[in-house]
């Protein structure tokens, strides 16, 4: 190349690179951006749901302070204003979550230091709330939801004692006399949406697993005959399903969207156990008779076997094998005199299988599975079984309707099929004295059908109905 271009090129990059490092000094000199202020409806909130909401809502109001909507957060409780707008040194609120012992919260993981700096940078910046307008949650037991229309019922259960049916609403169980004499009480919660029900054995506990989809995950215990919250458990960040009791009430199950398993303490809310061996999301739970195994189902088609103590996972009870199970799974339920469990899903088909393999697995094999019964039109969302095992309800849904039956354990066929339902059913359950079952689902109303004869009882919507108001 000539010298004259060398020169001219060499001129070129030095005047480019001089440029750039005047914009690059002339850069430096200017104060940096400001980042963004920190929001209490997108950050803040979702942080006091998870880690304080449980004991501080309308329901529980420990301390006599809630912290549910930003109204009630500013105004505190029995220790004074938990917030004070600009001010970090005021307040309750940071005094208690901060520290390397925090006060709050007294049970479950401490909010970290980035989190705390997090909420201390709203309360410098303003305390300001920016919840948009009409996203307020104002359902309380004082201010109970209002139903245009039934709603969708997911969750159904029957006291031991067969006198109370209990179903899940919006942000309530709805508890109903069976003998159909009315309502005897509405358990509201923070909870919008409610998954599953549950009664403890000996009929003292009413439990409930749902939560507020991409927020967070929530048990509730209620205690029965007073119909009052005695205290939550919060886990993940999205709805959990599937709550069980253990047989000696001590210990209750659940699943997760984030595929895991999870038990707790009943007596004090504790996490004894988390179980991780699962592909998706855990959609239901039981435990063994001696309630020392653990057994999962989930949408991955799988039945785990894994043990309480430890968490150690054991063995798949089913096999994944094409043929097995033809889709995810939905409901289980274990026979109440052994440890063998019903289990149903996307293909329609309960089925019947034993805890413990007693042969090696062999590839492809199902060899637990000790009975398959006459599949049903859609997708199986409930089972249950009778006292003594010997009958079980299963219900089911398809995209425009729902089937229910009752079937004999030890045979194949059906011995009623149970009309009525307009619509897909999503919960059923078997009364202990073996005189009805019950289902439910997207008509949002409750059937009681006779156990000898197949025939209805009486049916009922579990809320009452307001005229809708036209809003401008």
């Amino acid at each position: 190349m000539p010298w004259s271009k060398v020169a001219t090129c060499s001129a070129l990059l030095l005047a480019l690179f001089l440029n750039v490092g005047a914009a690059s000094a002339q850069a430096a000199d200017e104060p940096a951006p400001s980042p963004a202020k920190v929001s209490f409806y997108r950050q803040v909130r979702p942080l006091l749901q998870r880690h304080c909401s449980g004991c501080h809502q309308p329901a529980k109001a420990g301390g006599n302070f809630i912290l549910t909507a930003h109204a009630l957060l500013m105004k505190g409780g029995e220790g004074g204003p938990a917030v004070v707008a600009g001010k970090v040194e005021e307040g309750t609120l940071l005094e208690n979550i901060q520290g390397e012992k925090p006060l709050m919260p007294p049970k479950g993981t401490p909010l970290s230091k980035d989190q705390v700096d997090l909420i201390s940078r709203w309360i410098v910046e303003g305390a300001a709330d920016d919840t948009p307008t009409g996203l307020t949650d104002a359902i309380t037991a004082e201010n109970p939801p209002v139903y245009t229309a039934p709603p969708v019922i997911t969750g159904l259960a029957i006291s031991p004692d067969s006198s109370l049916v209990a179903v899940t609403g919006y942000h309530e169980l709805l508890v109903h006399k069976a003998d159909g004499s009315g309502l005897a009480a509405r358990l509201v919660g923070r909870a919008q949406r409610l998954t599953s029900v549950a009664f403890s054995p000996d009929g003292k506990l009413l439990a409930a697993t749902g939560g507020n989809p991409a927020l967070f995950g929530e048990v509730q215990f209620w205690s029965i005959p007073e119909f009052k919250l005695v205290r939550t458990f919060t886990a993940t960040n999205d709805t959990v399903f599937g709550g069980r009791f253990s047989d000696d009430g001590a210990l209750f199950a659940f699943g997760g969207a984030d595929n895991s398993a999870r038990i707790v303490r009943v007596a004090d809310g504790e996490q004894a156990l988390k179980f991780d061996a699962h592909a998706d999301w855990v959609t239901g739970t039981a435990f063994s008779k001696d309630s020392k195994n653990m057994i999962t189902i989930s949408r991955d088609r799988t039945v785990k076997l894994s043990v309480v103590e430890s968490g150690q996972f054991i063995d798949n009870i089913t096999s994944i094998t094409p043929g097995a199970l033809r889709g995810g799974l939905l409901s289980i339920r274990r026979h109440p005199q052994k440890d063998e469990f019903l289990v149903g899903g996307a293909d329609g088909e309960p089925k019947l299988y034993k805890m413990i393999r007693t042969q090696a697995r062999v590839i492809g094999d199902d060899f637990n599975r000790l009975a398959s019964y006459q599949a049903l039109p859609g997708r199986v969302f409930a089972l249950d079984f009778n006292a003594d095992g010997s009958r079980f309800v299963a219900v089911s849904s398809t995209s425009d309707k729902g089937f229910a039956r009752i079937y004999e354990t030890a045979t194949s066929a059906p011995k009623f099929e149970l009309t009525g339902a307009t619509r897909g059913l999503f919960a059923g359950a078997y009364a202990p004295d073996g005189k009805f079952v019950a289902t439910a689902g997207f008509d949002g109303t409750v059937r009681l059908y006779n156990t000898e004869t197949g025939q209805l009882l009486r049916e009922f919507v579990p809320v009452t109905i307001s005229p809708a108001v036209a809003t401008k």
